[in-house]
């Protein structure tokens, strides 16, 4: 079939495929002037067009010749809420980047088995019926990151990049980024998750999404972390204030909140006498955690009654949301966003692989998102090469 000829597709999975983009008709009117004739199934595109079609939908072309439309899921269950209903529609950004994610895990697994390393024992090593902060002394015990050491860090970026480092060093792969793949034009949105955690015994995985602040990412990290501990694969948009209506969300919640800010350091910490906005500020700066995560583990600790938190919460709420939320996934240079968007771990393990001929040079390219020349900066930068 030439690239000319027009193609008998069925019209309304053309507008599938749009709206599983979340593209409107007029947002692609530009580039395809007759897609709503294509729509409406007055006229046909070329193949050449449906091909630059699908990219700029993101969907495999082959789909747009099924008799209908395929009914998608997320590959991990989705404990995501919104007004304390699940979450149906499909985000491709999301998918996407699970998919990513799932292909790196792999990868890293048969890494990891030729390498012959053990497999990680606290998989799955914990129950929901365990005391939450029985399983945050175990994560923190593990990670040897204590709560002295973190209040000595000078900023909620310094945290998180220890907190991550020593997430890492545990054997857990850990990405954070604020776009799919290296693509800058397919943002990742907060409100649609905050980050997600594939469970595996040698190639366990954590995906944050760094479109968050810094701070909102240490408890989305944390979090995280809880996930593997319960060896519970899933895709999260948890904030420290809810309770979630999901059991493990709540388990989860309660962990992280404890590994962060844990309740008997934060009543030895706090200052009654104080006034509480500044309050607020000072224990954010000291615990490293986001302000919404103090006034939580203020009302956990009877410091607050329901009509303070909630009155502060909507205000704190609001001062955020004028910030600048830090979009970006790695700090201001390549090296950086490099290797925060594919983590070290497993950067490097790529990187090796590929220069010792076991990993195609393009399998590599497409995994960590870069090109030739990037690659060998990278390698450079991590120290695999000289």
């Amino acid at each position: 079939m030439s690239k000319h000829s027009r193609v008998a597709i069925q019209p309304n999975l053309l507008t599938w495929a749009r709206e599983r983009a979340g593209l409107s008709l007029d947002s692609l009117v530009k580039k395809f002037p007759k897609i709503a004739e294509w729509e409406d199934g007055i006229a046909q595109p070329t193949l050449k067009q449906l091909e630059n079609f699908a990219k700029s939908v993101h969907v495999p072309i082959g789909y747009l010749f099924l008799p209908e439309s395929p009914q998608e899921s997320l590959p991990i269950p989705d404990f995501r809420t919104v007004s304390d209903r699940s979450i149906t529609r499909l985000n491709v950004n999301l998918l996407d980047t699970i998919y990513l994610c799932q292909e790196r895990q792999a990868w890293y697994r048969d890494y990891a088995r030729l390498q012959s390393f053990t497999p990680i024992d606290f998989i799955g090593g914990a129950k929901l019926s365990d005391a939450p902060t029985e399983a945050a002394k175990a994560i923190s015990t593990r990670l040897s990151l204590s709560m002295d050491e973190r209040s000595r860090l000078s900023n909620p970026a310094e945290a998180l990049r220890r907190l991550i480092a020593k997430t890492e060093e545990i054997g857990v792969l850990v990405m954070a980024s604020s776009i799919v793949g290296g693509n800058t034009h397919r943002k990742l949105e907060v409100s649609e998750f905050r980050g997600f955690a594939l469970v595996d015994s040698l190639a366990p995985l954590i995906f944050i999404n760094a479109a968050d602040s810094k701070a909102a990412r240490m408890f989305t990290l944390a979090h995280e972390l809880a996930h593997l501990w319960l060896g519970e694969s899933g895709v999260s948009d948890t904030e420290a204030v809810k309770a979630p209506e999901q059991e493990i969300e709540r388990w989860c919640n309660a962990v992280a909140a404890e590994l962060l800010m844990p309740l008997q350091a934060t009543r030895a910490a706090y200052r009654p006498d104080a006034p509480l906005t500044d309050e607020i500020q000072r224990l954010a700066k000291h615990f490293k955690v986001s302000t919404l995560v103090v006034l939580r583990r203020l009302f956990d600790a009877g410091f607050l009654d329901a009509t303070t938190f909630w009155q502060n919460y909507d205000q704190e709420s609001e001062r955020i949301a004028n910030l600048d939320r830090g979009g970006s996934s790695g700090g201001g240079n390549f090296y950086r966003t490099f290797e925060v968007r594919n983590g070290k771990r497993f950067a490097r393990a790529v990187i090796a692989s590929t220069l010792e001929g076991q990993t195609l040079f393009q399998d590599a390219f497409r995994m960590l998102c870069v090109k030739s020349a990037t690659f060998y900066r990278a390698a450079r930068e991590l120290g695999v090469i000289g």
